[in-house]
């Protein structure tokens, strides 16, 4: 069917071109502030919010071939494979180790079998590349889901793990809407120190980048992003009687078959059906709009098919947020430490942390 008769089933088209984001070059740090290592690379998000807060990465570890030649073509290495066969003898002295250990164990959407499945007891790698480096800090991030995983049971045998090696242990889940990403993306960051400095989340930021910034016109993308007509025809039905947000807009497909029309994009999933975001009803995002809804910059290479850049999005964090969380580590790392007397653990504004006694 040409392009034209599969647009004028709903007559939904952006009125101006959006604005195109900014072309950026990756920043590294010429005398770096500190050392990290990045675990469970993915595609490089978490090492480019960390080398934006001023870090050089030493040490990088994904398994994953088709994530590789995606982080080999932008920082020009390639990770090591398989962490479990890496020996602590081969991972570089370092200050941060970061890592966003795989979470198909843990999410709403997978079997949520947690520890149970092989992928869940990967943090345990983490936990054996601290026992041994003790870096000063570490940053790790998972699904939310993870904090309620089997009644909170899972989580609170993570947090007291990271806490049996003598780190102090602050969580809490950030969405990347707050960081302004037009992405509802809601991840918990789990922050650790090996002395107790002082440590808050980043404070959210107005979102004044916008869909339009993101998204490409309907009649600029390639015919091969589009739904099928009998899916448009569906996702039309499905939308009457609802309130439609300015163009564009991107709607989201619940477990149910709800569609939601929204301002902003539900977050991305590597293992979600085709249809389950779609611009303005009528088509899938783009590879370099899954990019740009994830924060990575313009000249983030496309070195891999279609398919395999929307599960690597959808399995990588948002690059502002990682940023924003990384510069407030830096920050508590450069403060005295402060002393402390452990009395009981608490929960206190989602963070878990132990009561000090500051002595001055």
């Amino acid at each position: 069917m040409a392009n034209s008769m599969k647009r004028s089933k709903v007559k939904l088209e952006f009125s101006t071109t959006p604005k195109s984001c900014s072309s950026s070059k990756r920043k590294v740090a010429i005398r770096p502030q500190f050392k990290f290592i990045d675990l469970f690379a993915g595609i490089g998000g978490i090492r480019l919010g960390l080398e934006r807060a001023g870090g050089k990465c030493v040490f990088s570890s994904e398994w994953d071939k088709e994530a590789q030649k995606t982080y080999e073509a932008y920082f020009g290495e390639t990770p090591q494979g398989d962490i479990t066969k890496i020996p602590n003898s081969e991972i570089p002295d370092h200050d941060i180790l970061a890592g966003g250990f795989p979470c198909q164990a843990f999410s709403i959407i997978g079997d949520k079998k947690g520890f149970d499945d092989t992928r869940g007891t990967l943090f345990f790698e983490i936990e054996r590349i601290l026992r041994d480096k003790m870096p000063s800090a570490f940053l790790l991030e998972n699904v939310r889901n993870l904090v309620s995983h089997d009644k909170g049971r899972t989580f609170k045998v993570i947090l007291e793990h990271l806490k049996s090696l003598g780190y102090h242990v602050h969580w809490r889940v950030l969405n990347a809407l707050d960081y302004n990403l037009p992405q509802k993306r809601e991840r918990v960051i789990i922050v650790g120190f090996k002395e107790n400095h002082r440590f808050t989340f980043p404070k959210s930021v107005p979102l004044t980048k916008k869909l339009g910034q993101i998204l490409e016109p309907d009649n600029e993308v390639d015919e091969k992003h589009f739904a099928s007509e009998q899916v448009q025809l569906s996702v039309a039905k499905r939308l009457i009687g609802k309130i439609l947000p300015p163009v564009p807009w991107i709607c989201h497909e619940n477990k149910s078959g709800n569609i939601s029309p929204l301002p902003y994009s539900c977050a991305l999933r590597a293992g979600a059906s085709y249809n389950y975001l779609l611009v303005n009803g009528i088509r899938r995002l783009t590879p370099r709009e899954n990019l740009r809804l994830q924060g990575f910059p313009e000249d983030f290479p496309l070195a891999v098919p279609n398919g395999s850049i929307r599960k690597q999005c959808g399995n990588s964090v948002p690059v502002s947020m990682i940023e924003a969380v990384a510069k407030q580590v830096v920050a508590a790392l450069k403060s005295p430490p402060v002393a402390y007397e452990v009395k009981h653990l608490t929960i206190v504004d989602e963070q878990y942390e132990i009561p000090l006694s500051i002595n001055s």
